[in-house]
This record gives C-alpha cells, structure tokens and sequence, in this order.
C-alpha cells in the first residue's frame, strides 16, 4: 500500500508542471545563518525549489526551540534543527515527524579559554547555550555526561546564537560555549581555543534532520517537492565548492576572505557529514532518546519510530531518480 502511494505520489508530481505547480508556497526554517548558509539558502537562491514548483520562503531563527515552537503553531511547515527537541516535544503528544535526516555528523564543538585543558575543568563553570531543549543545550549537556557530570555541575547561561555565545565567551562572560566548529579558525584570534569535537566527545549526536507536522505528511505532495528540491541542491553543493563558498558569503553579509565559510566546507566534505538522501539512522534516535530519558527531559520508554515518516522522502528520492 505504502509503495503504490509512493509510485501514485510521485507521478503526480511529474505530471503537474507549469503555472498550476508554482502556487504551492513552503513556508520553511533554519536557525540564524552561519558560515554553513551556503549549504542550507542553496534550495532557494540556487533556483532547485523553483524548479519543484515551489514558492519557497524561508525564516530564521536564533535557536531551533524557537523553530520548533513556530512550527507547531502552524506559522512553518518545515524546519531543519537538531531532532532532540521534537523528539522531546512528540514524546508529550505533539504531532511533529522527523522526515529525513540529511546532517548527520554534528559540526559543533565547545570552546573555553587557551588555559582550560579537559572537559573535567568546566565543572562549577558558566556555559553559554541557547534556549534549553536547542541543540547547543542538549549537546553541552550530552558531552558532559559523558564526562561524569551530575546536572548540577555546571551553570548554564542562555546567550542567544552561535556567534553571541562565542562573543560572550571571549569578553569573559562566561566560560565555555558550544558553537559550530566554523569558528575554530577564528578562536585564537578571539583568545579562545576549541576544547572537544563533537565529531569525537559525540559521534552519535546528529546535527540537523528535516522536522515537519503530521498535517504536512499527509498532504505529501508539498513536502515530496520540498524534499526532492532540498535533494537537489545538497547534491549541488557537495560538488560546488566555490558557488556554495560564495553564497554563505552573501546571506550572512561577510568578506570575501572570511574564513568560517570555507573553513566548514572542507569539514563537512572531508567527514562526510551531510547526506542528501535524507535517511534516517534509527540508531542513533534511540541513542539522543536515551540521552534524553537521562537528563530528564522524557520517558525512556519513548520510541522514536513514532516520530519518523519516511514517505514523503522516499517519494522524492524516486522523484530526484527519474530526473525531474
């Protein structure tokens, strides 16, 4: 039944063309742009949403809790964040679905001061993170318990977006931050060093997956041609270094010698950290749901099979596949 409303789906959408396919509006999320903006503004200002027939419009915002929150109040029908907080928010009822999982390796790190040498120092130390449940939250919280830490340990300051966190870590406000690992290349002039990789404290952590709502499963052709249009311009990406460079460049306003742009380019190319087929590793769910079942925030009896609905994805992969 599932593959015959794939193979009807995805024939649809190959029929619909024209001015009819250009009414379909996608009201997406992402959190606030970075050096990476390349790989994620790619899906509308590399014309590959367009070409789906969608009228694409995206929003940013400081945190992916904000996004979330957005997103099931009905004001997105998409967003791309870490799936711990939707993992939280569908274990109390919500009707959030994880659609696909296209970042799968976490490019994110804490950073301290040069004269922090270990994880073991932060304990009784500020941490900088966002809104509790976001990603930089779950992920501190994740590295420390994996280091022996009790909840009360540390003291956990919200500081808004990556680039506040590690300001607000460099004028000694606090004492540690988690952020994207782009900003390696500019801690040590900041006076700040990269403490623990997640890629290494972390290797189970994924970074974003694709969060939508059950309403939008349903609907499936808008999410099957936002996904097939996302396919799309990842793929591009991986191969255009220059052009996706260029773009991060242009969405967050910076020089064209700034260094975070390329700098997680060539991280998440080399680590293989992006996946444009959109799978979804069960595993790894089931190993943030137990992170989550130890740090309170759920029941560990929680399945994340729940959450997940791959028809959509796996519609648009046969959609990417037939070339159109």
């Amino acid at each position: 039944m599932k593959n015959s409303l794939m193979g009807l789906l995805t024939a649809l959408l190959l029929a619909t063309t024209g001015a009819a396919a250009q009414d379909v509006k996608w009201r997406h999320g992402t959190v606030e742009p970075k050096g990476d903006a390349g790989f994620i503004f790619m899906v509308r200002e590399g014309g590959f949403a367009k070409k789906r027939g969608l009228d694409l419009e995206i929003s940013t915002f400081k945190g992916d809790a904000i996004a979330l929150k957005a997103l099931i109040a009905g004001e997105l029908d998409s967003y791309e964040g870490n799936p711990g907080g939707p993992m939280i928010a569908a274990s109390k009822g919500a009707d959030v679905k994880v659609a696909g999982c296209h970042w799968p390796g976490l490019t994110y790190a804490i950073y301290t001061k040069p004269n922090v040498n270990s994880v073991a120092e932060l304990k009784g130390k500020n941490i900088a993170v966002s809104s509790p449940g976001a990603l930089p939250d779950l992920f501190t919280r994740a590295v420390l318990r994996e280091n022996g830490f009790k909840p009360d340990d540390v003291k956990f300051v919200v500081a808004g977006s990556d680039a506040d966190r590690v300001r607000s870590l460099s004028a000694g406000i606090v004492d540690a931050a988690p952020s994207s690992s782009e900003f390696s290349v500019k801690a040590p002039s900041m006076g700040l060093k990269m403490l623990v990789h997640a890629r290494d404290a972390v290797p189970n952590y994924v970074r974003f997956c694709m969060i939508t709502r059950g309403d939008k499963v349903k609907e499936a052709s808008g999410l099957t041609r936002f996904l097939a249009a996302e396919m799309d311009a990842y793929k591009y990406t991986l191969s255009h270094r220059e052009e996706t460079v260029a773009l991060a460049h242009k969405v967050t306003d910076a020089k064209a010698d700034d260094p975070n742009a390329p700098t997680i380019y060539d991280e998440v190319v080399k680590f293989k950290s992006l996946d444009p087929t959109f799978g979804v590793d069960r595993a790894k769910l089931e190993w943030l749901r137990d992170l989550l079942a130890q740090t309170g925030n759920l029941d560990g009896k929680f399945d994340p099979a729940k959450m997940i609905d791959q028809t959509a994805r796996d519609a648009a992969v046969k959609l990417v596949g037939q070339g159109s």
